[in-house]
Formats: structure tokens, C-alpha cells, sequence
């Protein structure tokens, strides 16, 4: 129980309230809540593939229909570029000129990020710029050993009054040289929109950024868009949102006591991204394409990328037409048997809906009831790619509390790796979820659906931090694409592994679909 007045005048302050930090508390004696997860969702059992006549249909008929839709692009772009750079920053920790050097330090340290950083240091898009500030700020930078020169070339990297981009948010670092102009991740984003997202020739997008970056971005977008905008012949429209601090959760130390700082306040932690639900519940788009801040690519790939970002719309605007058919014909007055089996075999076969036990016992009322709560209810479709590796939820087929089943995308915390046949089913997974989702967000008579009712919370888990040396344990709220559209209607589409080119360290930007031929 929270009792102290300072406490309870922070909460406040917060706009939190003193029963919602202590339902938190309880989530942390709880403990997580493993998930059921029946099936790994492979091809032919929860994920689909397409020929590529009906690949290119489906891109034909999202084209066709489009402009009868408010379509947005949504990117989560609040994350520090800090974990991209982790390596770099371990090497200024570790490495000791005096003693050692650069090539010795790495044979003992056998880290291939670093092997390659150095080895291929010259294609990144920022070296020359990085060279050239370290040139000015450093006198006889020239005369250096070649030792000393790359020791300075990642200390500018990094820090001020270099180039600064490890305080930089990753969205805002230059991932891509074009020789004329070095590109953002931000400036591929709002060029890659406007090969399948705008309208009647404009582009919409979304960033959810931190409150401390909004004025780069801002500053950013003004420097590029008439760029853009010449060269994409689409006139570009971007808005902001900030996670809203009603999100953060408490933190505890490891006897599920408030957590707090030296000062003694207690400890609040963004929930993570699954906050970004009611970001996405603001925005009053038809249909809103997912896509993270650091997957793109270079110009030359993005009609591929585009190409099946319209075969996923395709697909989503078929099956949400059949949704809106079925909740139209549910509202005659006498609907049919043979309706009734018609809608219920679309659910089980295209959206891959298990029904809870004991349905054909229902009365017809509950019945239509019944079929109408499971189409009523926002959809998504979302390409997923071969597992190659990469880390990142991986599709399922989940059975929930009451009994149903339904495709969820499940992060490797949420599986009970100590229980052996969860574990076998996890271990059969053949696909990940690359985070390449266009959902629909209104209903059949227009209407934006409530997104925060389709979230489960008992999906959020609890995750081991550390803060001033000390470690912690914070809450994540159900993930944006986890627990957060649990109750959503899923349906799983194979996409090509080209498709997904993320940044997740600093030599990932020296892969071939990140470098300018």
C-alpha cells in the first residue's frame, strides 16, 4: 500500500493514480504470466503465401481502392540511438593505446561488429564527415598513427563536439550516402511513404518521438522536404506524439518494494512501446501502416518494399470488406443457417479463430452474438519473414483464458522456457515478426474503434533493469503489437527477408541493402 504524502503527490503529479501504481505492485508479486501458445504459425498452418499472380493482384486491388480509404504511416521513432553504437562505446571503455594495439585488442576480443566497423570504416555514410570534424577539432590529426586516427574517429563519432550521434535519436542518424546528400533513417521513411501511401497525392505520417528530440525532427523535415517532395512528386504531411508520461509504470527492487532513487522519490519508467497504443488510438486514419523507425533501404530497393506493403493493404482491405459484409447481413432480421456457417467458417479458416467449446449448443441470439463481437473488432495483417536469426517476436497460435484461439505475435519473454513442450513448440518456429503491419482501425459504419479495448493486460511483463548501479525491476506494458492488439484479428503473410533491413548496430549500415552502389 502507498501511504506517504510526498509519494502520493508524485503520483498525482504524474496523472497517475494511487489504485492504478499499486495494481502495478501486484502485477510484480504476480509474477509474468507465460502464454499458451499451441502452434508456431508456419506456412499452410497460420501464415499464407501468395503466387505471384496473386501477389501482384493484391497490389492491383489495393491501388483500385485505395483512394476511398485515410491512410497513415505510423513509426515509432522515439528510441536513442545509444544501443546502436554499444560496441564503439565498449572499445573507448576497454582499449588502453598505451598498452595495446587496435588489432591485438580485437583478436583477443573476437567481436566481429568491431572486426568489420574498422575494417570497412571508410563506407560508412558518416566517415567522411566524421574525418573532416576531427581534422578541424584536432590539429596534426593527420600526423597520427593509423591507431590513433580511428581512436579519434569514434570518440567524434560518439561524442561532442564531434559528431554527437550517440545522443542522437536513431531516426536522426545518417544511414545512408547518396554522394549529393547523406539520408536519414526519418528522410527514407517520408521518401519510402509516398511509393504506397499517398492520396490523391499526399503522404500522411505519424512519428512518436521523445519531447526532447521533436525540434530536430522538426528542424530535419524542413531541410529535406522540398527534396523529397520534388523528387517523390508527393506533398508530404508529418505529425508528432510523445509516449504520455500516464504510461509510465513503477519500478521495484528485487523484493517487489517501490524502487527509488537516491533522493528517495519513487521510480517511474516509460512502459515501454506498448504505450504507444493510445498514441495510435489519437490518430483517426482508416488504415495505418506499421513500420519501425530503423528498417528501410536505399532508393533503389523501395519499390520492392513498397510492392508488398500493398500486397499486406490488399489483403487487409479484402478481408475487412468481407468483415463489414457479414456484420451488414447479421443486422437483417431473420439471418440464415447457411449464414451463420458461412461467417463461422471464415472466421476459423481466413482469420484463424478457434471458438470457445460448447458454440453449436448456443442459441441462435447468442450465436449471432457471438459472430458479431469476433468481426467487429480492429484488424491487422502482418508480414512475416524466415527466421534467419534476427531477434524479435516470432507468430503463433495462442490459446487464451477462455478457451479460444486466435494468432498472436509473441516475444521470447512471454514462453515458459522451463516448461519442455512449450519450449519444443517455440524451438519449431520458422518465421519472426519483422514489424511490417498496415492495420484497419474503423468499423463497418465508419466508426474508429476504441483500441484500448482490445489490449490484454495480462499480457504486460516484468523485465530486470538496472538505474544509478542499482539493479531494478520494471514493468513493460503489453507490447504495441504483442499484448497491446491481442484481441485484434490477425492474419500472417509471408514476405521476403528483403523486405526487412533494420539497424540494429552501427555495421549493419555496411550490409549491401544499406550501401549506395
Amino acid at each position: 500500500m502507498i501511504t506517504r504524502e510526498e509519494d502520493l503527490k508524485q503520483i498525482e503529479a504524474k496523472g497517475l493514480t494511487k489504485e492504478k501504481v499499486e495494481e502495478q505492485l501486484r502485477i510484480f508479486e504476480r509474477g509474468n504470466i507465460a502464454v499458451n501458445i499451441l502452434a508456431a504459425a508456419t506456412l499452410g498452418n497460420g501464415i499464407q503465401q501468395f503466387s505471384e499472380a496473386q501477389i501482384n493482384d493484391l497490389a492491383k486491388y489495393y491501388e483500385a481502392n485505395k483512394s476511398g480509404y485515410d491512410i497513415l504511416k505510423f513509426i515509432p521513432a522515439s528510441g536513442a540511438a545509444t544501443r546502436m553504437f554499444k560496441d564503439l562505446h565498449r572499445f573507448l571503455e576497454e582499449f588502453d593505446a598505451e598498452k595495446e594495439s587496435i588489432s591485438n585488442f580485437l583478436s583477443q576480443h573476437k567481436n566481429e561488429n568491431l572486426n568489420r566497423f574498422f575494417s570497412e570504416i571508410e563506407k560508412l555514410p558518416f566517415y567522411k564527415r566524421a574525418v573532416n570534424n576531427a581534422m578541424e577539432s584536432q590539429p596534426g590529426f593527420n600526423s597520427l598513427s593509423d591507431d590513433a586516427k580511428k581512436f579519434t574517429l569514434v570518440r567524434t563519432i560518439l561524442y561532442a563536439p564531434g559528431l554527437n550521434l550517440s545522443d542522437y535519436p536513431k531516426g536522426l542518424v545518417p544511414f545512408h550516402n547518396y554522394g549529393d546528400h547523406v539520408a536519414t533513417a526519418f528522410e527514407e521513411h517520408l521518401f519510402e511513404s509516398s511509393k504506397y501511401a499517398a492520396i490523391d497525392g499526399v503522404a500522411n505520417l505519424h512519428f512518436t518521438v521523445s519531447e526532447d528530440h521533436k525540434e530536430k525532427f522538426e528542424a530535419e523535415f524542413q531541410e529535406i522536404k522540398k527534396r523529397i517532395e520534388q523528387k517523390a512528386q508527393v506533398k508530404l504531411e508529418v505529425t508528432y506524439s510523445y509516449q504520455n508520461p500516464k504510461t509510465d509504470t513503477i519500478a521495484v527492487d528485487d523484493s517487489n518494494k517501490p524502487f527509488r532513487t537516491e533522493d528517495g522519490k519513487l521510480f517511474f519508467r516509460p512502459g515501454g512501446h506498448g504505450a504507444l497504443i493510445d498514441n495510435l488510438n489519437e490518430l483517426k486514419a482508416a488504415v495505418v501502416f506499421i513500420k519501425n523507425i530503423d528498417n528501410v533501404v536505399i532508393e533503389t530497393q523501395v519499390e520492392e518494399v513498397a510492392k508488398y506493403k500493398k500486397v499486406l493493404a490488399g489483403k487487409l482491405l479484402k478481408l475487412q470488406e468481407r468483415c463489414f459484409k457479414f456484420l451488414k447481413d447479421l443486422e437483417t432480421e431473420n439471418p440464415s443457417e447457411a449464414l451463420i456457417r458461412e461467417i463461422s467458417e471464415f472466421l476459423k479458416n481466413e482469420l484463424f479463430l478457434g471458438f470457445k467449446s460448447g458454440f453449436d449448443k448456443l442459441s441462435e441470439e447468442q450465436k449471432l452474438q457471438y459472430l458479431k463481437d469476433k468481426l467487429n473488432r480492429p484488424l491487422r495483417v502482418c508480414g512475416m519473414v524466415k527466421n534467419e536469426g534476427e531477434p524479435g517476436g516470432g507468430p503463433f497460435l495462442v490459446k487464451m483464458e477462455n478457451g479460444e484461439s486466435s494468432l498472436q505475435i509473441i516475444e521470447g519473454a512471454q514462453i515458459d522456457k522451463n516448461n519442455p513442450d512449450q519450449k519444443k513448440i517455440a524451438e519449431n518456429a520458422t518465421h519472426f515478426n519483422p514489424v511490417d503491419i498496415v492495420c484497419g482501425l474503423k468499423n463497418h459504419v465508419g466508426t474508429s474503434f476504441n483500441l484500448n479495448e482490445f489490449v490484454d493486460p495480462a499480457m504486460s511483463f516484468i523485465a530486470k533493469k538496472n538505474k544509478d548501479g542499482k539493479p531494478l525491476k520494471a514493468l513493460e506494458l503489453p507490447g504495441l503489437w504483442n499484448g497491446g492488439m491481442a484481441k485484434w484479428n490477425t492474419v500472417f503473410v509471408e514476405v521476403p527477408v528483403t523486405t526487412f533491413n533494420p539497424v540494429k548496430t552501427v555495421t549493419d549500415l555496411l550490409k549491401p541493402s544499406h550501401q549506395v552502389k
